[in-house]
């Protein structure tokens, strides 16, 4: 399939100017002035992109595709994920998890869930595990998942300082880090522990922990949710200038600050304390339940989340000068990319796997390219699931 972008302004996330990009089956084959690319005697199919921005594709790295909560019961379970959801969002990589229910969601759903998505044209990934230490996995071992099953990139997520966890040692807990190290290693993958961080008192202990009484480095562990509220965020700040990573929870209010700091005010604290942008993540926890509890722990309700909130977030930071447009797309594509391997993504370059998003002048979406097919065009969703 050859598939020619004609005229958009590029952002690889550093800007190129004005561009004509070449797909080359699923890959990114040439990127050129306008209208140096001349193709004789084979069939093309030409998007013109004049007046467009094309951005890398968002990887969304915290996504519940088969649904999350139940926290309030059975009848609290989240719905699973759509394609539709997925590309009208911008998100064009993505890694599935369990949460809190690990025993009516399966390993082997998430699995064949992530298949499906993929069959659908979402390039996927899976963390093994749920909230709990002992991890529930495919081999009777992280390790082991992480070389034999391909779509297995890490574990998680997996509940620290919250009433929800499995309370585990800080043993246990460096144990699974190890395992994920080697495990790494050996199958040739970032194996990252993914660390939801509750709203406890012991915030980012077992991490701060680890990276001093072990030998395992900052970056083989990312807490997610590290915005939940202003102290947590400082002491994710903290390992940051450590040298780890931490992943930041969107809302789809980008101002909403009730659940904790917005992503906004996340990004601006960093900046004043001169943490690297390059050590942060953004992901959306979609189709997860956002259960509210009371000072006793009871629940009270909830709501879900969705991957909206990433494309929300995105504009925001760029229409309030908070950050340049090709530093804020780093946050939701390049940053991920790198932290979790995936070399092919995250980068409009020659050669990388072409997924794009070609936004209006008002950084609304209006195409996405996913692994070199037309997924969205003129705000119109091409890519649907097999039921639509």
């Amino acid at each position: 399939m050859i598939l020619l972008i004609k005229g958009g302004e590029v952002f690889s996330p550093e800007p190129l100017g004005i561009k004509d990009i070449l797909i080359l089956n699923g890959k990114i084959g040439s990127i050129a002035d306008p209208d140096k690319i001349q193709i004789n005697g084979l069939d093309i199919e030409l998007i013109d992109a004049a007046d467009k921005i094309i951005i890398p594709g968002f990887i969304d790295s915290h996504v519940h595709i088969l649904g999350g909560g139940g926290e309030g019961g059975q009848s609290t379970r989240a719905p699973e994920i759509r394609v539709e959801d997925i590309v009208s969002s911008g998100v064009t990589t993505l890694i599935g998890c369990l949460g809190t229910d690990g025993s009516t969601r399966h390993m082997e759903s998430l699995l064949a869930k992530a298949k499906g998505l993929e069959i659908e044209g979402i390039t996927t990934y899976v963390f093994t595990g749920s909230y709990q230490i002992p991890v529930k996995t495919f081999t009777k071992s992280v390790r082991d998942d992480l070389i034999f099953i391909d779509k297995v990139i890490g574990a998680g997520e997996i509940a620290l300082s919250d009433h929800r966890s499995s309370q585990p040692t800080f043993e246990e807990f460096a144990r699974l880090a190890a395992e994920c190290r080697v495990g790494g290693m050996l199958g040739g993958k970032a194996g990252i522990l993914h660390c939801h961080i509750g709203a406890g008192q012991r915030k980012l202990e077992m991490l701060f922990r680890l990276i001093t009484e072990t030998e395992i480095p900052p970056t083989q562990v990312i807490p997610t949710h590290t915005n939940r509220s202003k102290e947590l965020l400082k002491e994710g700040i903290s390992f940051i200038l450590q040298g780890g990573y931490i992943d930041l929870t969107a809302n789809i209010d980008p101002e909403d600050e009730s659940h904790g700091p917005s992503i906004a005010s996340s990004i601006q604290q960093c900046l004043e304390s001169q943490a690297p942008l390059s050590h942060i993540t953004v992901s959306s926890d979609s189709n997860g339940s956002l259960p509210v509890f009371d000072d006793q722990g009871n629940f009270k309700g909830l709501t879900i989340a969705t991957q909206k909130s990433l494309m929300e977030n995105f504009r925001y930071l760029i229409r309030h000068n908070i950050l340049p447009l090709e530093q804020a797309v780093k946050l939701f594509s390049s940053n991920p990319a790198h932290f979790y391997q995936f070399h092919k993504k995250g980068e409009i370059k020659k050669y990388k796997d072409a997924d794009l998003l070609l936004l209006d002048k008002d950084l609304n979406l209006n195409g996405s390219i996913i692994n070199g097919k037309t997924a969205m065009l003129a705000s119109k969703l091409i890519m649907r699931s097999t039921f639509s």
